[in-house]
C-alpha cells in the first residue's frame, strides 16, 4: 500500500495499492494486418489499427456508437483472442514520446467481435481487481506516461513492448473510488465529443456559406492568385526544431499544428506555447494569411502579430485592394481546395509549390463587396471562436484530472 492522489474525492479515503503493470495485466497476441487488408461497413470480425489510437478513438471506447474496420474476408486471421469488454490496447509506437502506450478502454463492444491489430498491445485484467472504464484513464493519466517516457526505446520512432510493464505500476484505489473516477472522466469526454460537433457544425455552415458565395463570384471576372499579394514565402531555416533557436527570441514560431483557428491570438500564453524563435527565420508580418502547403496542406489561419515559420507554410501578404479576411475565407474554401489539390507535386513529402498556386484564377471583388461576405461569417465566426475555448477549457480540465486524480 502507499500514496493518495492530490485530487481526490472527499467521501474516499485511505491509501491506494501499488500495482505492477505486469502484474495486473495479462497480454495477447495480435495480428499486423495494415490498412489495405481492412475495410469499413460489413460484417466480418472488427480489428483495431494503432493509428485508430492516436486519432480517430476516444479513451472509452463504444461501439454502439465508435466506428472500427472490417478484416476483409481473405484475411481473417487463423489464430486470434477476441477482445472482451474492459481489455486495453496500447500503440506500441509512435515518433512523440507522448504518444508511445497510448491507451483505449473497449468500454462497450455491443456484441461485436474485435481483435488488436498492428502496432498494439492487447492486455486483460483477469484478476477482476479493476472495474470496467478505469483502466482506460489509468493508463492514459501523467503518472503513467511519465514512467513510459523514461523507457520507451528509439531515436525516430519510439517504442514499447510488454517486456517494459514489468518497469511500469499504477495506483488501485477501491472499486467504488475507481466507479466514481472513471464516472467523471467519462462525462467529460461526452462533454468534449459534444462539443466538437458544435464546433463541426458551425464550421460546416461557414463552409456552406462561403461556397455558395464562391460559386456565384466565379461567374464574373476572375484573376491569377499572384496579384492577390504583397509577398510570400517560405521560411527556411531551421528545418530541425532544435532547443537553442527558439530560446532567447521575441517572435513566435508557427508550426502546421498552431492553425488550428482562424486567429493566432497575441495573448501570453499561446505565445508561450509556441516557443519564442530567434529572428534568423522568414519574418511574416501581422494581418496575413498563414498557409500549409506541405504535409497538412491546407490548414490556415491569420496572423496578429508578427511570426516566423519555417519550410512547408506560406505566408500571404494581401495586396492593398485585398481584405485580410476575404483571402482567408478565398484560400478556405472549396474551390481553392480543388484547385491546389490539382497541382499537389508527390515526392518525399506533398506539396503544392506557390509557383503553380500563382496561377489559379480566382475571383476579386471590390473591398466593398469583399467586406460584406466577410461580414455573413463574421458572427458565425465569433461563435466558432467562443466554442472552440471552450473546448479548449474541458481538454485543459481533463488534463488537469489526469495529472492529479491517479498516482
Amino acid at each position: 500500500m502507499y500514496d493518495v492522489p492530490h485530487l481526490r474525492f472527499p467521501e474516499f479515503s485511505g491509501e491506494w495499492e501499488k500495482c505492477k503493470v505486469s502484474d495486473l495485466l495479462d497480454f495477447y497476441s495480435t495480428n499486423s494486418l495494415s490498412w489495405e487488408q481492412l475495410e469499413y461497413d460489413t460484417n466480418t470480425m472488427m480489428n483495431l489499427h494503432y493509428g485508430l489510437i492516436h486519432v480517430g478513438l476516444p479513451t472509452m471506447v463504444d461501439l454502439s456508437k465508435d466506428k472500427l474496420p472490417n478484416i476483409k474476408e481473405d484475411n481473417i486471421p487463423k489464430n486470434f483472442e477476441l477482445c472482451k469488454e474492459g481489455d486495453v490496447a496500447f500503440a506500441d509506437a509512435s515518433e512523440d514520446t507522448n504518444e508511445v502506450a497510448k491507451t483505449i478502454e473497449f468500454y462497450n463492444l455491443a456484441e461485436k467481435n474485435v481483435v488488436c491489430g498492428l502496432h498494439t498491445i492487447h492486455g486483460r485484467d483477469n484478476k477482476h481487481k479493476t472495474i470496467v472504464g478505469f483502466k482506460g484513464y489509468a493508463f492514459s493519466s501523467t503518472a503513467f506516461h511519465n514512467q513510459i517516457r523514461r523507457i520507451a526505446q528509439g531515436t525516430k520512432i519510439y517504442s514499447i513492448s510488454t517486456k517494459n510493464f514489468s518497469e511500469c505500476h499504477i495506483g488501485l484505489p477501491s472499486k467504488p473510488e475507481q466507479t466514481k473516477i472513471a464516472t467523471l472522466l467519462r462525462l467529460i469526454d461526452e462533454r468534449i465529443a459534444t462539443q466538437n460537433k458544435i464546433i463541426e457544425k458551425q464550421q460546416s455552415l461557414i463552409k456552406g456559406i462561403v461556397d455558395n458565395l464562391m460559386t456565384a463570384l466565379l461567374k464574373g471576372e476572375l484573376y491569377p492568385f499572384s496579384s492577390f499579394y504583397i509577398k510570400a514565402g517560405e521560411g527556411g531555416t531551421p528545418t530541425t526544431s532544435v532547443d537553442e533557436y527558439y530560446s532567447e527570441g521575441t517572435i513566435p514560431f508557427i508550426k502546421i499544428d498552431d492553425l488550428s483557428c482562424k486567429y493566432l491570438t497575441s495573448n501570453k500564453e499561446f505565445i508561450t506555447e509556441l516557443g519564442m524563435q530567434k529572428s534568423s527565420a522568414w519574418l511574416i508580418p501581422s494581418q496575413s494569411v498563414i498557409y500549409s502547403n506541405g504535409a497538412t496542406i491546407g490548414a490556415i489561419s491569420i496572423n496578429e502579430y508578427p511570426v516566423c515559420t519555417k519550410q512547408g507554410i506560406l505566408g500571404i501578404v494581401p495586396n492593398t485592394n485585398v481584405n485580410v479576411e476575404y483571402l482567408f475565407l478565398l484560400m478556405s474554401s472549396s474551390f481553392f481546395s480543388k484547385e491546389v489539390n490539382r497541382i499537389i507535386t508527390e515526392g518525399t513529402m506533398k506539396t503544392a509549390y506557390l509557383k503553380d498556386i500563382n496561377h489559379i484564377k480566382c475571383p476579386l471583388p471590390s473591398m466593398a463587396q469583399q467586406k460584406s461576405i466577410t461580414n455573413l461569417t463574421s458572427s458565425i465566426e465569433e461563435k466558432l471562436y467562443t466554442e472552440k475555448k471552450l473546448l479548449k477549457f474541458l481538454n485543459l480540465q481533463k488534463q488537469h484530472l489526469l495529472r492529479t486524480m491517479f498516482i
